[in-house]
């Protein structure tokens, strides 16, 4: 099971990002490097659909989100967590029998 988090944008989201975008970067990556954190990025229309995160648990979703400085700043206005049973899974990312 994945958790997968969404990040509703707070007003002024094309201005405010910027600001802060270094630091939220550093922090994505952490997890990135640490195999928590499998996909990031905005919706096509942030300012309206926000964003959303895929994580390998529960437990480093609520990590990275009490510590993100998009959070932090108020880029985010609201978050939330989500479950999710994945059911197509790659090939190659399969886990071995």
């Amino acid at each position: 099971m994945k958790a997968v988090v969404f990040y509703e944008s707070a007003a002024g989201l094309a201005e405010k990002a910027p600001l802060h975008m270094a630091e939220h970067r550093a922090r994505w990556r952490e997890f990135a490097d640490r195999g928590e954190l499998l996909m990031i990025g905005p919706f096509a229309h942030a300012q309206e659909d926000g964003a959303m995160a895929i994580f390998t648990t529960r437990e480093a979703a609520e990590e990275f989100v009490r510590g993100d400085p998009f959070v932090l700043h108020g880029v985010i206005r609201n978050w939330t967590i989500r479950e999710w049973n994945e059911a197509l899974v790659p090939e190659n990312s399969a886990p071995a029998p």
